[in-house]
């Protein structure tokens, strides 16, 4: 039986996408686009948190645009916040960035976020004119930008990688008093204690391996937020996982696996990786793993389970549109994550 303990604040729970093509085009790229706001609609519908867009400048993914797909999807939902994730903020200018966002909150009223950080493909810099050598700085200073245009309507600034700006106005201004900036990070302890010393919510992708072995790396984020002056309540800690949810953990495992390991084998040829094999990623899927592949119950307690060995979370996002899952199986899961999972969760 699922044991829950006392939790004073919710854990809001959603999903973030790729848009994942369909690589064996047997659907057109519109189709599968429609299909995805199709998706976010009903995540809408049955009570999810969150849906997030990535951003990818590759063949099997949609998702070059993220704005231009949440603003689509927020003609069609009414509570969902709709968040990037993660915006390749390396590769982009910051003013733009904070226009598009700007815009989609008040298209959304008010339902706009970010997650900021450097991606995990590098595709962006060559493509945007930037010197993959420059990576860190790179994202130092328009992060810094970034902030600086989110916290004032009139910025003069100056840097190396961009024109200067002197008291220049940026437009439009959102709907929320302040847009929210989340930090996504991967396993840099320096990116972990930049965002607890500027006081920004945290996005951990945790995509291998065993999730709390990330738990020093939390306590140092919160640890520099505390240090540099930040409130406990605004340093919130989100986790993006691999997941996907069917009837039964089997179904689930079944559904999932075979869409997982065709990309995964498929990228791993580019980076070196050994094939994915099904005793790797079921290890992966064990009870301290990364994914979260499973059923209902299953999955609402490990959840529990991650959030108690980070120390507690704020947010859970499961990306879970593999390009070998049908349209309907993404669907359902989605309605067993908003009308199961949550519940049990924040029961």
């Amino acid at each position: 039986m699922l044991i829950i303990g006392v939790h004073e604040n919710t854990m809001e729970i959603g999903i973030d996408s790729f848009a994942a093509a369909n690589v064996k085009n047997t659907i057109n790229y519109s189709d599968a686009l429609i299909q995805l706001l199709d998706r976010i609609e009903h995540a809408d519908k049955v009570g999810l948190d969150v849906f997030g867009i990535g951003e990818h400048h590759r063949k099997e993914f949609l998702d070059s645009a993220p704005a231009m797909i949440l603003a689509a999807a927020a003609s069609r939902t009414k509570r969902i916040i709709l968040t990037s994730a993660v915006t390749v903020l390396s590769a982009a200018d910051p003013v733009r960035i904070f226009q598009n966002f700007a815009t989609l909150d008040l298209i959304s009223k008010g339902r706009a976020e970010m997650v900021v950080g450097r991606g995990s493909f590098t595709e962006a810099f060559p493509l945007f004119g930037h010197n993959l050598h420059h990576y860190d700085e790179l994202f130092t200073e328009k992060l810094d930008l970034l902030l600086h245009i989110r916290d004032n309507e009139t910025v003069t600034w100056s840097g190396k990688f961009r024109a200067a700006l002197n008291n220049q106005a940026i437009y439009p201004r959102p709907l929320q008093p302040q847009l929210p900036v989340w930090l996504g990070v991967g396993g840099t302890p320096a990116s972990f204690a930049r965002a607890g010393t500027l006081g920004l919510p945290l996005m951990v992708a945790v995509i291998g391996g065993e999730t709390h072995r990330f738990r020093p790396l939390v306590d140092l984020y919160r640890e520099a937020g505390e240090k540099a002056g930040h409130a406990p309540d605004k340093l919130k800690v989100g986790l993006h996982s691999l997941g996907y949810i069917a009837e039964t953990t089997e179904k689930a495992v079944e559904e999932f696996y075979p869409g997982y390991a065709e990309t995964f084998t498929r990228i791993g040829r580019e980076r070196g990786w050994a094939p994915v094999t099904q005793p790797h990623f079921d290890s992966q899927n064990g009870k301290t793993g990364a994914y979260l592949v499973g059923g209902p119950q299953e999955i609402a307690e490990k959840i529990l389970h991650h959030s108690e060995a980070l120390g507690g979370l704020s947010r859970i996002t499961f990306q879970m549109d593999n390009a070998g899952l049908s349209h309907a199986q993404l669907l359902n899961a989605i309605t067993l994550l908003g009308t199961k999972v949550a519940p049990l969760v924040n029961k």
